[in-house]
């Protein structure tokens, strides 16, 4: 059974940062394209940011490039999001995201950013 783990969430003041944690069971995400999405409320959920398995490259939504990075710890089966400079804009349920052919979810993490 495949499981994604999302961890890290929480409310912070804005400028504050996080990082988000996805653990994965069942599948070696050394394999997979990993992503990390959001979704605010009354708002589609969009991608954030994308880690590509066959070549490591990565790309970022506009609006979080400088202030979030993503990695990937293979031994540990594990990827990050960091995200510093948070602003009351990044408040959104997070989730993390795995492709193979086939897609896997995580169950989502909030984020608040908030004074």
């Amino acid at each position: 059974q495949v499981q994604l783990v999302e961890s890290g969430g929480g409310l912070v003041q804005p400028g504050e940062s996080l990082r988000l944690s996805c653990a994965a069971s069942g599948i070696s995400l050394t394999f997979y394209t990993m992503g990390w999405y959001r979704q605010a409320p009354g708002k589609e959920r969009e991608l954030v940011a994308i880690i590509r398995s066959s070549s490591s490259s990565i790309d970022y939504l506009d609006s979080v490039k400088g202030r979030f990075t993503i990695s990937r710890e293979n031994a540990k089966n594990t990827v990050y999001l960091q995200m510093d400079s948070l602003k009351p804009e990044d408040t959104a349920v997070y989730y993390c995201y795995a492709v193979r052919g086939i897609a896997y979810w995580g169950q989502g993490t909030q984020v608040t950013v908030s004074s």
